[in-house]
C-alpha cells in the first residue's frame, strides 16, 4: 500500500494512492475523487499530481487530456461517442459519475490501455 503524502502551507495529507479514482485539473487548483466518493480540494496544478505518480512503485495512473488524470484500475467503460469515462471496481464504496472527457483524449486512451498485457476481444 502506497501513500501520498501532500504537505500544504497549512496541512498535510495523506491518502493512499489505491484510494484516488481520479484527479481533475480546476485552474490552480486540483479536486481528488476519492473511492468512498469524498471529494479534497487542494491548492495544486494537475502537474504536481502528475509528479507524484511517477513516484509510486505501482503507479496505475495516467492522464487523460488535459484535464484529469485518471486511477486505471477503476475504469469500466470508455466511450468517445458519448464523451464518457466510467468508473467500477470492488473498493468502490459509492457510485462515481461517469466523466465528460473530450473523444480525442478518451480515444488515446483506449488505444493504451488495449496496447497492455491482458486479454482483449475485438467485437468488430
Amino acid at each position: 500500500m502506497e501513500w501520498l503524502k501532500i504537505k500544504t502551507s497549512t496541512e498535510l495529507v495523506r491518502v493512499r494512492a489505491d484510494e484516488i479514482v481520479y484527479v481533475r485539473a480546476d485552474g490552480n487548483y486540483s479536486d481528488l475523487m476519492l473511492t468512498s466518493g469524498r471529494k479534497l480540494t487542494l491548492t495544486f496544478q494537475l502537474h504536481f499530481f502528475d509528479e507524484c505518480f511517477k513516484q509510486l512503485q505501482n503507479n496505475t495512473f495516467v492522464r487523460v487530456g488535459r484535464s484529469y488524470i485518471v486511477n486505471k484500475r477503476y475504469i469500466f467503460v470508455i466511450n468517445p461517442k458519448r464523451r464518457q469515462l466510467s468508473f467500477t471496481g470492488q473498493l468502490l464504496k459509492t457510485d462515481i459519475e461517469p466523466l465528460d472527457i473530450a473523444p480525442d483524449a478518451l480515444k488515446t486512451l483506449m488505444d493504451e490501455l488495449v496496447k497492455e498485457k491482458g486479454g482483449t476481444a475485438d467485437g468488430k
